[in-house]
């Protein structure tokens, strides 16, 4: 079962996990996407842009020992790659339910909605 953390959570959850190493924080949208919303980097983790349908030919660009938090819209396509990964042998994945949505409304006003 991959764990489900809202945006408000994820900073207790990269520090529940910086244990296992430098989290890292996937964001499975589309280029278009990321133009009219997107996270700010933060500290506590490295943030990584792959759009979904690239993930498995990119897979060698993922370590499988860090923590792996996945992110999209609405936290549909991200739970498809955080299964995807976990089946990949990832140790430590999460879905950021709610995605970019979510974290405009619990964590940042300031990304825009669409």
């Amino acid at each position: 079962m991959i764990e489900q953390v809202h945006p408000s959570d994820l900073a207790a959850w990269l520090e529940k996990m910086k244990s296992f190493g430098q989290p890292v924080v996937i964001d499975v949208r589309e280029p278009h996407e990321l133009q009219t919303a997107s996270i700010k980097p933060q500290p506590g983790f490295d943030l990584v842009t792959i759009p979904m349908g690239v993930i498995p030919p990119r897979l060698n660009e993922l370590d499988p020992t860090r923590p792996t938090a996945c992110m999209c819209h609405h936290g549909g396509r991200s739970q498809r790659v955080a299964e995807y990964l976990s089946a990949q042998g990832f140790g430590h994945v999460a879905n950021i339910s709610g995605g970019i949505n979510a974290w405009s409304i619990q964590v940042d006003p300031t990304v825009p909605r669409y």
